[in-house]
């Protein structure tokens, strides 16, 4: 009886084997047009409430000697300077120039943590200019103000400046 059982089993076992295997089912056909891309979302816009929240102008302050005293230079290393602080010695006379070319005069508003004013400037063959007695209080508010003041003059984006070291030195050598 084992026999005849394990007999029966391998019959069954090769008759298995001997049904073929049924065919996948195809996939369904492709279509030629593209699946659309979703629209990106813009980004957004840098806003701020006040300039104190507004980036800082890139660049960086350089300190050396210039005619007649020191100077600062604030740009972006291998460009022309975009602002100078420069002390002139013999008159005790701080000068602020906002570099490049200019339209017209008009004033340079310097903004610090705490000082607002607005400054006569004149056009000169560097940029805008203004002048500042080196006793005057603007400048201790500038190079004491919160990491950063303001600067800005007419028909020019506004400056956001870093009150680095090299600022306070400028105005303390012309004391």
């Amino acid at each position: 009886m084992y026999l005849r059982r394990s007999l029966g089993v391998a019959f069954l076992l090769g008759t298995a084997a001997c049904v073929p295997r049924p065919e996948p089912t195809p996939a369904p056909p492709t279509t030629s047009t593209p699946a659309p891309r979703p629209t990106p979302t813009p980004s957004p816009v840098a806003t701020h409430t006040t300039w104190m929240d507004a980036p800082q102008t890139p660049g960086d302050w350089r300190y050396g000697p210039a005619a007649g005293g020191t100077a600062a230079r604030f740009g972006e290393p291998g460009s022309e300077a975009r602002f100078t602080i420069a002390c002139l010695l013999p008159a005790r006379t701080v000068q602020l120039v906002r570099n490049g070319p200019v339209a017209s005069g008009g004033p340079m508003t310097l903004r610090s943590e705490s000082a607002t004013r607005a400054v006569s400037a004149a056009p000169s063959a560097d940029g805008l200019r203004a002048a500042l007695s080196a006793n005057d209080p603007l400048l201790d508010a500038i190079a004491f103000s919160k990491g950063r003041f303001a600067v800005e003059t007419p028909g020019a984006p506004p400056l956001y400046l870093p009150s680095w070291p090299e600022v306070t030195r400028v105005i303390e050598d012309c004391r």
